[in-house]
């Protein structure tokens, strides 16, 4: 693993009057699988969403690639979300009018990359999640977990920097569990950066470094070396 990815300095979060995040330290270092613990409302995904560009914090600063995230400046906060970080959330929000090779085309065709390399690519990518010969289907015609595998390639679509997951196996049975999780630590293994919420010991476990929040803040904090 190698220099830091995100940083989190002083990190606080306050929703109207109550403060959902206090005085957060964090690096994310870059080829690191980082899960994150906590009880229902500690802050998990508030921390999240916080390390993705989806929310700003109300004090404190974040970097980004040692770059100071200037949140102001909406254009390049897209641009850095688009291009470098990729979102999986407990819902996979796909469209449910596009086939699976359309969804995960979407973020690609959007991002100014020609039809045919974006087709190609979001093959590729269904491919290596385990749906090669489901292209053509719809999200009604897919399993749950079938369902979150699509959203894991669309996640993928832009070859981001790191996948952000936020309780990806909250919908799924345990057998759908795995096969996510596996695709999770494949694609750490092969160099990704992966931050995961989850609520589940036994997943978060298997993280390199798992931190647990209570109350806002970080309660714990324990390297775990080589997944299990």
């Amino acid at each position: 693993m190698g220099e830091a990815l995100i940083s989190l300095r002083k990190v606080s979060k306050r929703i109207g009057s109550e403060e959902v995040l206090k005085d957060i330290n964090l690096e994310v270092k870059r080829g690191e699988f980082l899960s994150i613990t906590g009880a229902s409302g500690s802050g998990k995904s508030s921390l999240l969403y916080i390390m993705g560009l989806l929310d700003k914090p109300s004090e404190g600063e974040v970097l980004f690639e040692n770059s100071k995230i200037n949140f102001s400046d909406e254009r390049e906060i897209s641009r850095i979300r688009n291009r470098k970080v990729g979102f999986v959330f407990q819902f996979h929000y796909l469209l449910p009018e596009f086939s699976a090779l359309e969804n995960v085309a979407l973020p690609m065709l959007k991002g100014g990359v020609g039809k045919r390399e974006a087709f190609e690519r979001a093959r590729e990518l269904l491919e290596k999640v385990g749906l090669g010969g489901k292209e053509g289907r719809r999200p009604y015609q897919l399993s749950g977990g079938e369902q979150q595998r699509v959203s894991i390639a669309r996640a993928l679509a832009n070859e981001p920097l790191v996948i952000l997951a936020d309780e990806p196996t909250g919908n799924l049975d345990s057998k759908n569990t795995e096969v996510v999780m596996e695709i999770f630590m494949k694609l750490n293994s092969e160099g990704r950066t992966v931050v995961m919420v989850t609520h589940e010991e036994n997943l978060a476990r298997r993280a390199h470094r798992r931190i647990e929040l209570k109350d806002g803040r970080i309660f714990h904090e324990e390297l775990q070396g080589l997944h299990g």
